[in-house]
């Protein structure tokens, strides 16, 4: 009797979706799609931006998500279609994202990332090594300390393997400074709650303060903590959009007169708008006098600790109790990489004080050091810092040096073009790789300041729809703007000519005034 032939039966959705074969089709797909889409990006070619109606967007992003009644999105049954169904995946991202490595793209302070960075962050993403306690994230653990005290040896303290630790993004790392000199300053609160805080007088309550054009997390962070918002003092700004030292002190003055706390002093280097460095050396005497905890915002501009050239805009950074320092701005790499440092070891454990055995074990106290979820807001965190650590492992600092130097650059020269242009006014002279200046041809040489801001607006979002550059709105003393960080070391001169000339072209166009 014969029997009926036999069929192999198709794998199911589990194992395919583990199966080592597919994964190295799409890992495949994936490098030739990303090699050519670099290639033609850091040409030029193609828009910025591929400007699309976010309701547009999202019904195509909708539309993958379809079913076909059985819970299948699409028919992948195998590794080949799997494959392909993934190439299609990642073609159809790259056509409608973001193009930050083209060399117009001249927004944001999100940098054209190092691309082999991407493929280091990979390890962390496949293999899944969380970084709350050593025993999980092993390898990742070990880079992110030898990076912290890589990094930590530029801030001229006496250890620089201090209290550092990697977060989420500079607001993390800023609140959670925050939190620390709070919790030094005002005994008990981490246990207690801040007492007395909502029942004192306004005059008594405990203060942060900060300048004028700090970033908003400095302010959130007053409430995150009980503070208050308006309980975070700003500093007014000196002709260069700098902390005024001056009003520093008089301001800790009188809030030493009146009795009122003051948790820290959170300097900028450098602050959003203009890319303005406080005087890190003046403010830390005056914060000295006071015996106040000084914190810096270094998000963006610590980087200019590595050039020999530029890092005279941070000096004074060593007299700080903390700092904030981005990789994933000036350092190159892709978001989100956030360092933290203390200057004192000690200081990094005062932030979180938890009882959790089941992750942190009481009887190896050895690992204390290496356990950084007792020190980050983050339980489960991911291996952040393995791109940054590939990258100074095959390069060194003197990559990073000559990012800076180049980008800082482009911006003197960039300003140097404004002030040669009649019909462009740079605000300001800039100490890194911000610039903020105006379009104002003749026919506005009398206009208003309300009607020049919005042509700025328009200007800029005409502009940047149309794909051929990308750059952000500012507002300078109250009146529009606009704003370039040079942040992709492929920007020409010859761009920023070609800049220039586009927003003539569309300014011209321009039918309100």
């Amino acid at each position: 009797m014969n029997s009926a032939p036999s069929s192999t039966p198709a794998p199911s959705l589990i194992d395919l979706a583990y199966d080592p074969a597919l994964f190295q089709a799409a890992g495949e797909a994936l490098v030739d799609q990303l090699t050519q889409h670099l290639a033609r990006t850091q040409a030029g070619e193609g828009p910025v931006l591929p400007w699309t109606d976010p309701r547009d967007n999202l019904a195509a992003a909708r539309a993958q998500l379809a079913g076909d009644g059985l819970g299948r999105p699409a028919a992948v049954d195998s590794v080949e279609s799997g494959a392909r169904r993934f190439g299609e995946l990642v073609k159809l991202a790259l056509a409608r994202g973001h193009n930050l490595h083209h060399p117009h793209y001249v927004g944001h302070q999100v940098p054209a990332a190092i691309p082999i960075a991407g493929l280091f962050d990979a390890l962390g993403a496949v293999t899944n090594n969380p970084m709350a306690i050593y025993e999980m994230g092993p390898w990742a653990t070990s880079a992110e300390q030898a990076m912290i005290g890589e990094l930590g040896g530029y801030l001229g303290w006496k250890d620089p393997e201090g209290g550092g630790i990697v977060t989420h993004g500079a607001s993390l790392a800023n609140l959670t400074a925050m939190l620390v000199a709070r919790n030094r300053l005002l005994e008990g609160s981490w246990e207690d709650g801040v007492r007395g805080v909502a029942s004192a007088p306004s005059d008594k309550s405990p203060v942060i303060v900060t300048q004028a054009d700090a970033h908003y997390c400095i302010t959130r962070a007053g409430g995150i903590l009980g503070l208050g918002t308006r309980q975070v003092l700003k500093v007014p700004l000196d002709s260069r959009r700098r902390m005024d030292v001056t009003r520093l002190d008089e301001l800790l003055a009188e809030l030493a007169r009146a009795g009122r706390p003051v948790i820290a002093v959170a300097a900028s280097a450098c602050a959003t708008p203009i890319g303005a460095f406080d005087p890190l050396d003046q403010v830390a005497e005056v914060c000295r006098r006071y015996g106040v905890w000084m914190h810096v915002d270094a998000a963006h501009g610590g980087a200019a600790l590595l050039s020999r050239k530029y890092r005279g805009v941070v000096q004074g950074i060593s007299e700080a109790d903390s700092v904030t320092w981005d990789a994933h701005k000036m350092l190159f790499v892709p978001a989100l990489c956030a360092f933290l440092f203390y200057k004192r070891k000690s200081d990094s454990y005062e932030a979180f004080r938890q009882n959790a055995p089941y992750l942190f074990d009481p009887r190896a106290p050895e690992l204390m050091d290496f356990d950084g979820g007792l020190r980050t807001v983050e339980c489960t965190k991911r291996a952040m810092v393995l791109g940054l650590w590939g990258v100074w492992s095959l390069f060194g600092p003197a990559l990073m040096e000559q990012l800076v130097d180049r980008t800082f650059d482009l911006a003197r020269t960039f300003y140097e073009k404004l002030t040669d242009a009649p019909d462009f006014v740079a605000l300001h002279e800039p100490q890194c790789n911000i610039v903020v200046f105006r379009h104002i041809p003749a026919r506005l040489a009398a206009a208003s300041n309300g009607v020049v801001g919005a042509f700025q607006d328009r200007l800029r979002r005409a502009v940047c729809q149309s794909g051929r550059f990308y750059l952000v709105p500012c507002v300078i003393d109250g009146v529009g703007a606009l704003r370039c960080t040079l942040i992709n070391p492929k920007t020409t001169p010859a761009d920023l000519d070609e800049l220039l000339d586009t927003l003539r072209e569309f300014g011209a166009r321009d039918a309100a005034v």
